[in-house]
């Protein structure tokens, strides 16, 4: 059975532009559409974008998380109304829609991996929109997979590791916080469950509609993930309390996903992120673009100091 033609939101950030990659390399039929293509503010622009469409992921958002704290409007109108368009417009024409979500919807503060059942209670205006996002796809839209994940990176676009690997050709040493912790997840890895997951919808008996949980393993601090980033560059990284680094937005203690449900129902394991993290750096490695290695974003800038 063929996989069914999917029309990818946000296919400009760093999970649409991989899940794109990965479709071209299997000859999945599919759209990619940006922001240029397909503004989800927009509720004329994303009915007409999405006709034709037999699946949709919507991987468009707004995630510079300190920056929303002073711009909530857009943050709410992205990740909230964007999403509600989308799942509108999927309803009106019958359509399946996976849309990524967050760890950040979550408050961290349990000592137990959070379950896709557990009350959301997001610490920040990030968290809050995206929660009330994935609200109004439940709202509107029966057929649907919201997948929340993690500490996404990849080569591209604006993540952690592309951060730690441009600070430590400059700094002499790294200051991390290292009281919070979650599980690290390539954008490839989160491309490569989606299409598992959209391949597995298109069967005429499914009926799993709902929320998933996938990150990768093992559970890591920002502190431990920044010294593996930096591992072979041997620059010394420095433990740091984020109550010694405040900053705009407050952040989960503990961001870890149970994603014993993904398995269970899609037969998909949490991937090791120390080998996708090998993958990316080899990529990176020797890279001196700007694309590449972007000035720290704020929502990155709380780790370093």
């Amino acid at each position: 059975m063929s996989v069914m033609p999917l029309s990818i939101l946000g296919a400009n950030g760093q999970v649409g532009r991989e899940l794109a990659a990965l479709a071209r390399q299997r000859r999945i039929p599919h759209r990619a559409l940006g922001k240029t293509e397909c503004d989800i503010t927009d509720p004329a622009a994303v009915k007409g974008a999405l006709a034709g469409s037999r699946m949709v992921v919507n991987c468009a958002a707004y995630t510079a998380v300190d920056q929303a704290e002073s711009d909530a409007d857009n943050a709410y109108r992205i990740n909230a109304v964007g999403a509600e368009n989308v799942a509108l417009a999927c309803a009106e024409a019958a359509i399946p829609l996976l849309h990524i979500s967050t760890d950040y919807v979550f408050d961290g503060a349990s000592a137990q991996p959070a379950k896709e059942d557990d009350p959301a209670r997001p610490l920040s205006v990030y968290g809050c929109s995206k929660f009330a996002g994935e609200e109004k796809v439940r709202k509107h839209l029966a057929c649907h997979i919201i997948l929340r994940t993690s500490w996404v990176f990849s080569a591209h676009g604006h993540n952690f590791v592309k951060t730690m690997l441009r600070l430590a050709r400059t700094q002499p040493q790294l200051r991390v916080v290292d009281d919070q912790v979650g599980g690290p997840t390539a954008a490839a890895d989160i491309a490569e469950a989606v299409l598992r997951v959209t391949s597995a919808c298109q069967e005429p008996r499914f009926c799993s509609w709902g929320t998933y949980h996938f990150s990768g393993a093992p559970a890591v601090s920002w502190y431990d993930f920044a010294r593996a980033i930096v591992a072979d560059r041997g620059t010394p990284v420095v433990p740091l309390a984020s109550k010694d680094f405040p900053t705009p937005a407050r952040r989960p203690a503990n961001s870890v996903l149970d994603c014993s449900r993904i398995r269970q129902i899609f037969g998909i394991e949490q991937p090791d992120w120390r080998v996708s993290l090998a993958t990316v750096c080899e990529a990176l490695t020797g890279s001196s673009r700007d694309d590449d290695l972007p000035e720290s974003r704020p929502d990155h800038a709380y780790k370093v100091r």
